[in-house]
């Protein structure tokens, strides 16, 4: 016999967020995902009133993409062999930490080409050890028969936060400039 209040959590989408520490991470990563493609559009448009040429501007994306190809491999052997929390806890401070020096920079008037694509490299490089660990972990926060939901709900913070993000970050550059951007990107760490 099939308990009644298992079988209807199985198939509810929304299932997972009964668990107070899938809720926590995912609203957290939902956050800073925000955060991420908000500094993403500041940094784009920083590019373009600072670059000397129009590759420099086209390296900003591949300063966001390139640590993904590079470390996504060993972040993922990082996260099968290391307490996942942790090294979620070190990415999202070394995040922070290079967040709030991209901010300072660009406020004290220091941002240079080169010192803005090091930077969005940097940031990413935290983003690709943090994502196989995330990814990896959602199994330890909610019972396997709420997994697929779980996941789909990743996928759909993942997408809400790149549809939305973009429009979010042109605004508050827009409003602000490209350091309130990356201001916001540092606060959605914490």
């Amino acid at each position: 016999m099939i308990d009644d209040e298992s079988d209807s959590e199985r198939v509810s989408a929304l299932a997972p967020f009964r668990h107070g520490i899938f809720r926590a991470v995912w609203s957290a990563s939902l956050v800073s995902n925000f955060g991420g493609l908000i500094q993403g559009v500041g940094a784009a448009w920083m590019m373009t009133t600072i670059a000397t040429s129009s590759y420099q501007v086209a390296l900003v994306q591949a300063s966001t993409t390139l640590p993904i190809m590079l470390f996504a491999l060993v972040a993922g052997a990082i996260a099968d062999s290391f307490n996942r929390r942790k090294v979620m806890l070190i990415a999202q401070i070394f995040m922070l930490v290079v967040s709030v020096l991209l901010t300072v920079f660009t406020y004290l008037g220091l941002m240079t080409p080169w010192t803005l694509l090091a930077f969005a490299f940097l940031i990413n490089s935290g983003t690709a050890l943090y994502n196989p660990s995330w990814q990896a972990s959602v199994g330890d926060m909610v019972p396997r028969a709420k997994l697929p939901a779980a996941v789909a709900l990743n996928s759909l913070g993942f997408n809400l936060t790149r549809s939305v993000g973009p429009a979010i970050g042109g605004i508050i550059v827009a409003a602000a400039g490209a350091a309130a951007a990356f201001a916001a990107n540092a606060l959605s760490y914490v």
